[in-house]
């Protein structure tokens, strides 16, 4: 698996990575859950994102299982509420995540989206605190505007502004205008969630693509939604062949002609 810069904080991160939503809602489920990860850890996609949201809980609880015995190798994330987002709410989310994922720490904490709720500043200045205390390596957002990421930064003084992470598959490219430019500047990772839009995609213009390279139409979109420096991205898998698929996404390049293609179907 390919790494890359992840925006400002000079770490290499694999473009791939690994979303977690709906994991750890069924305790049926779990064992499935933690093996995928663990395949995917092995295979290089070492960026596991996670939520407090997710599955109340659940979510961190698996990632907790799937990376024991690996953390050293994993870039781990995970999200506050926004409606836990006050200074002394976001430390208290931060501490009770970093104590469901059995960690004393992690790579990446983002406000999982912003509803005014609480003032920005005061959430970036929790942000900050949680850094100069060890508990989180680099804060980011989630699911924010031009504007509203640039308050945040300003927010953060002398913290970095490590990344967007936000809404970017085939039928969904809006990032594209104005949000992906502005990071990019500004060094700034953007990584896109649902990238395979729950299965919905451009097939016909893609299905093309793939049988062009031998690849299957999975590995082409996410080799489109990371074309550029700025992009990465976390597909879930809970399957092992779709995280082989996944992780082999990288393995070959897209010439012009191909992304013209993809970018111009409908």
């Amino acid at each position: 698996m390919i790494a890359r810069t992840f925006g400002a904080t000079g770490v290499p991160v694999s473009v791939v990575g690994q979303g977690t939503w709906r994991m750890g809602e069924s305790a049926r489920e779990a064992k499935r859950e933690i093996a995928a990860l663990r395949l995917g850890i092995e295979l290089g996609m070492t960026h596991i994102d996670t939520a407090e949201m997710y599955g109340d809980g659940g979510a961190e609880r698996v990632v907790a299982q799937a990376v024991r015995g690996r953390r050293d190798r994993v870039f781990l994330a995970t999200k506050v509420l926004p409606e836990h987002a006050s200074y002394e709410g976001t430390i208290a989310a931060c501490e009770r995540s970093l104590k469901r994922l059995g960690t004393d720490h992690v790579d990446l904490y983002l406000l999982h989206w912003w509803t005014g709720r609480h003032p920005i500043a005061e959430t970036m200045r929790a942000m900050r605190t949680l850094v100069r205390r060890g508990l989180v390596r680099f804060a980011g957002v989630s699911n924010l505007d031009v504007p509203e990421m640039a308050e945040a930064r300003r927010a953060l003084e002398d913290v970095p502004l490590a990344c967007n992470q936000v809404l970017y598959h085939l039928r969904d490219r809006a990032i594209e205008q104005d949000v992906l430019p502005w990071c990019a500047r500004r060094r700034v990772a953007v990584v896109g969630y649902t990238p395979l839009a729950r299965g919905g995609f451009r097939k016909a213009a893609v299905e093309r693509v793939a049988r062009k390279h031998g690849r299957t139409p999975r590995q082409v979109v996410l080799n489109f939604l990371t074309r550029r420096p700025a992009l990465f991205t976390i597909p879930k898998a809970s399957r092992p062949e779709h995280v082989r698929e996944n992780a082999g996404a990288l393995d070959f390049a897209l010439d012009r002609g191909d992304v013209a293609a993809i970018a111009a179907a409908r």
